[in-house]
């Protein structure tokens, strides 16, 4: 099943020519991937670093730009489990203003014990809760 949050475009995210300067596209990306994991898969990322020991880097990323985003706009953004590995998982991605896709792309994230800097399979709770999500979007 999809997961979709909605962002709005504020000052901070726009550049000089009044549109979203893309690198902060990405940190609304992260911030709902943050939103899913918390919401969808019963871990918010304060429990999932601190207590488990775990991050979810980013370690491949493709994006297609389709159309600017400015001040005020109101973005759904939406995620889907593409494919679930071992230690990794892709989502893919889109970024909607008004029903007209922005941007889109996918995501692979590994999950990465963090004191041994390594990457580990998926704890049997977050597999389960990403096998879940992904049979519902299939």
């Amino acid at each position: 099943m999809s997961f979709t949050v909605r962002a709005q475009v504020r000052f901070a995210h726009i550049d000089a020519a009044g549109i979203v300067f893309y690198p902060r596209f990405f940190e609304m990306l992260n911030g709902a991937v943050e939103d899913w994991f918390a919401s969808r898969l019963a871990c918010d990322f304060a429990t999932l670093h601190k207590r488990r020991g775990l991050g979810v880097p980013t370690v491949h990323l493709e994006t297609n730009f389709l159309r600017a985003c400015e001040l005020g706009e109101w973005l759904d953004i939406t995620l889907d489990v593409q494919i679930l590995g071992e230690s990794s998982v892709t989502l893919a991605f889109v970024f909607a203003a008004a029903g007209e896709t922005r941007l889109s792309g996918k995501v692979v994230l590994v999950c990465m014990h963090l004191a041994q800097k390594r990457a580990l399979a998926w704890p049997d709770d977050l597999r389960a809760a990403m096998q879940s999500a992904s049979a519902e979007a299939a």
